[in-house]
C-alpha cells in the first residue's frame, strides 16, 4: 500500500492532463479515419508491427532487417498515405461555424427554397448541382465559379441551372445562407470502380465531399432523380422531405447537437 502511494506522489496534475490531451487526440484522430481507406492501411501497419516483434523473436534476421529499412522510411509513407486525411484535419482545427450562426428561421428558408428548387428540377429533369459548405471553407471553388453573393432563392436556382443561361455547366456554392458562386468547378472523383451510370455531374459531387467536409444536393438530367453527396457516398432517390431530413442531419444535427433541439 505505502509503495501504492508513493507512486501516486510522482504522478502531477500536469501528468495526467499530458495523459488527457494525449488521449483526446488518438481518440479524435481515430473518428476522423473511420470508415475510410486509412484504416485498412492503419491495421496494415500493424499487422506489420506485430510480424517484425515475432521475427525478433524467431530471431529471424532477413525479414527483421527488411522491416527495419521499411519502418526507418514509414514516417515519410504514412505523409503520402494520409495526405488527404492529414490536410482534413487541419482544415478542421481551423475550422469556422457556417450553419450555427444563423437563425433557425433563416435556416428553415434556405432549406425551403434548396428543397422546393431540387424538386421541381426534378419534375422537369433538369440537372442541377449544389453544394452546401459545412466547417471547411470552399473559398477556392468559389474562386473558380461566378461570383453572385446573393440570397438563396427557388427562382434563382432555377434561372441558374436553367439550359439556356450560361451559369448551368458547373455547380451553385452555397456558404450559409447566400449563393456565393455559379458555374464552379469542382474535383472529380478519382473512383474507379464508380458506376458507368454517374456522370461528370455526380462525380464532382463525390469529389468535392471526398476532398471537403462539404455535402452536394445533385439532380440527375437522365432520371431526375435526386442524392446527396456525403463523405464521398451517396444518399439516393431522395423525395423532398427525405431531402429536407437530410440537409438538417447533416448541416445541423451533426454540426450542432446541443441547438439542434433548440
Amino acid at each position: 500500500m505505502s509503495e501504492f502511494v508513493t507512486y501516486l506522489d510522482l504522478v502531477s496534475w500536469r501528468d495526467i492532463l499530458d495523459i488527457v490531451l494525449v488521449a483526446l487526440v488518438i481518440y479524435n484522430l481515430l473518428l476522423l479515419i473511420r470508415g475510410t481507406r486509412a484504416v485498412q492501411i492503419l491495421l496494415g501497419i500493424l499487422l506489420l508491427v506485430g510480424v517484425y516483434y515475432v521475427s525478433r523473436l524467431a530471431e529471424l534476421q532477413t525479414l527483421q532487417t527488411t522491416l527495419e529499412t521499411f519502418f526507418s522510411v514509414l514516417p515519410l509513407a504514412i505523409l503520402v498515405l494520409f495526405q488527404d486525411e492529414i490536410r482534413r484535419a487541419l482544415a478542421q482545427f481551423g475550422s469556422r461555424r457556417t450553419w450555427g450562426i444563423g437563425q433557425p428561421q433563416q435556416v428553415d428558408s434556405v432549406f425551403h427554397e434548396i428543397v422546393l428548387a431540387a424538386t421541381a428540377m426534378s419534375t422537369r429533369r433538369v440537372g442541377a448541382l449544389i453544394v452546401l459548405e459545412r466547417l471547411e471553407g470552399l473559398k477556392n471553388y468559389v474562386d473558380s465559379g461566378i461570383r453572385l453573393d446573393s440570397v438563396v432563392s427557388y427562382d434563382i436556382l432555377l434561372n441558374v441551372f436553367n439550359p439556356a443561361t450560361p451559369l448551368h455547366d458547373g455547380a451553385v456554392v452555397i456558404q450559409g445562407d447566400r449563393i456565393a458562386a455559379a458555374a464552379c468547378f469542382l474535383p472529380l472523383s478519382k473512383r474507379g470502380e464508380l458506376s458507368k451510370e454517374y456522370g461528370t455531374r455526380h462525380r464532382a459531387a463525390l469529389g468535392i465531399t471526398e476532398e471537403t467536409d462539404a455535402i452536394a444536393v445533385v439532380v440527375s438530367e437522365e432520371t431526375g432523380r435526386i442524392a446527396v453527396a456525403v463523405e464521398g457516398e451517396f444518399l439516393k432517390d431522395l423525395d423532398s422531405n427525405a431531402l429536407r431530413s437530410t440537409l438538417y442531419k447533416y448541416l445541423i444535427t451533426d454540426l450542432y447537437p446541443a441547438g439542434a433541439s433548440a
